[in-house]
């Protein structure tokens, strides 16, 4: 079947190097197969039909994969795409949970906010495929979900069978590298990674059990084994039992590797099951310890986390989306360097918006929209800043901090860095794109933007200052250049810095120094 449309010939550039870099490749007999042609016949080539949107096409060749505008060519095979007939199909695999649950319900809040209704087909190896449809019928689109954790997503879309990976934890150095020698680009670049959603996850102890709060050493120690008795927590001398939660999205592989420093997938002494049936089993068991989600930890006792200098973390909704509780667990989504279909563009678009926020919430999920935090709200910090204030944070840049802040409110957009990098972690580049958007729709109208860095505490108090002002500086960079280095009317950018004035863990760590180092988002009135 030959299609292609009127329309200009061959893109120069690219028909000049099909001449001189690529020879007529024969195809196999498979359904997938296609031959395409320049207009003018100059140039054929044969390869893998991947996926049509509407306009453009991919097709895999011996020489790579190569994009394609459809009314360029003329398509010969069975495989060739009809815009016609097409219906856009987005695929998208990764975490179990983000695949079961989460996806399909902000999939339904996305078709009705459009008046579709929404119907499923059978799994199809392993994949669920959703259809979207209006009133009359007709398709309006189709999406497919498939689970099997982070890794198994990431092989799905390396394979080329899958337009998006769905993850529950930060991708490995490796991980980057396998899908840039696969031709999808750099996955951990602005606009390759956005956080979904926040969650988290808490220690949890059985309902009476005396010890109240656990360092964070101490839990390393427990998840490793080296901890075995809860009288080694100053509790009674009977055995810990460890239950953790299915890691069917990767969440507690990511929180053990870069917050715990554990390299094993799972503790081995781990008990692991569903979350539900988890909880009740430590609920049950007067020496289970658990690491539960926050918000499903059934009548188990919450355990609060301490470092090692006496700080105190709560996983409060506000601590989780700045980060700043550490054993906070993103959930995110990475795409590859290739066209999405409008439909797909949309949807990706929608979740930046209230409706999908309100529908994570319900899925007792923390969204990745910005939420205010008055200073009032912030006592506890405060205070705690004063009590681990080292010898060269002064009362007078102690009392500068408040000052400066005091007119603002905190927004929950933090930017954190690599560690021993200046590059910032996914999480803040996708904070970086966020605010971008808000920007550019008019949500900061009016407002003073300021951009407030911190340090850890390593070292003089004034190269810290400064070090903490050119990671703000480097912040504010990133979101102009995200804006087109054109700051929307009637909004200003500032820098502020305090260096080590501010401590949200203990130096003494490598998660309080990563707490630390710091940018935060402050806003005025408006």
């Amino acid at each position: 079947m030959k299609r292609g449309a009127t329309g200009p010939g061959f893109n120069v550039s690219f028909g000049a190097v099909l001449a001189t870099a690529l020879a007529i490749v024969a195809p196999d007999a498979t359904a997938q197969q296609v031959t395409v042609t320049a207009r003018d016949g100059s140039i054929s080539l044969s390869g893998e039909m991947l996926g049509f949107d509407g306009e453009y096409f991919r097709l895999q060749t011996v020489h790579g994969e190569l994009t394609l505008r459809l009314s360029d060519v003329v398509c010969d095979g069975a495989a060739c795409p009809d815009p016609a007939d097409y219906v856009p199909l987005l695929s998208m695999s990764g975490g179990d949970r983000m695949a079961g649950e989460i996806l399909p319900a902000l999939i339904g809040a996305f078709s009705a906010g459009l008046g579709l209704t929404v119907s499923e087909d059978q799994d199809v190896d392993g994949w669920r495929l959703v259809t979207l449809s209006d009133l009359d019928g007709r398709m309006f689109a189709r999406i497919r979900l498939r689970g099997g954790g982070t890794e198994a997503g990431l092989d799905d879309l390396i394979a080329g069978q899958s337009d998006m990976l769905l993850a529950g934890r930060v991708l490995t150095d490796d991980e980057i590298a396998a899908a840039r020698a696969a031709g999808l680009g750099r996955l951990d670049t602005a606009g390759r990674v956005r956080v979904l959603a926040y969650d988290a996850f808490i220690p949890v102890a059985a309902p009476g059990q005396p010890v109240g709060s656990i360092g964070q050493a101490e839990l390393a120690q427990v998840l490793s084994g080296s901890i075995t008795g809860w009288a080694a927590l100053g509790g009674p001398d009977i055995p810990i039992r460890v239950y953790l939660a299915d890691d069917g999205d990767g969440q507690v592989q990511g929180l053990l590797n870069s917050l715990l420093g554990m390299a094993a997938p799972s503790p081995p002494n781990a008990r692991l099951g569903d979350v539900t049936t988890q909880a009740a089993l430590i609920a049950a068991d007067s020496g289970g310890l658990g690491l539960l989600p926050f918000d499903r930890f059934g009548e188990n006792q919450p355990l609060i986390l301490r470092d090692s200098c006496g700080l105190r973390s709560i996983p409060r909704p506000a601590n989780v989306r700045t980060g700043d509780y550490p054993l906070t667990a993103p959930l995110y989504l990475y795409r590859p360097m290739r066209r999405l279909s409008p439909v797909g563009q949309a949807f990706l678009d929608w979740l930046s918006g209230a409706e999908a926020q309100l529908t994570l919430r319900r899925l007792n999920l923390l969204g990745a929209d910005a939420v205010p935090i008055p200073l009032e709200q912030q006592g506890e910090r405060l205070a705690a800043a004063i009590a681990n204030a080292g010898p060269e944070v002064t009362l007078a840049e102690l009392q500068r901090m408040v000052a400066t802040l005091a007119p603002l409110v905190r927004l929950t957009h933090t930017f954190r860095f690599q560690d021993g990098s200046t590059e910032l972690e996914p999480a803040a580049r996708s904070n970086v794109l966020q605010l971008a958007h808000s920007l550019a729709t008019g949500r900061h109208a009016g407002q003073r933007v300021v951009f407030v860095g911190f340090s850890d505490g390593r070292g003089p108090a004034g190269a810290n200052r400064d070090l903490s002002a050119a990671r703000a500086e480097e912040v504010r960079r990133e979101v102009l250049a995200a804006l087109g280095d054109i700051v929307p009317p009637g909004v200003t950018f500032e820098v502020e810095a305090f260096g080590e004035a501010l401590p949200m863990g203990c130096d003494e760590t490598r998660w309080g120094q990563r707490m630390n180092r710091r940018v935060e988002l402050w806003v005025s009135g408006g």
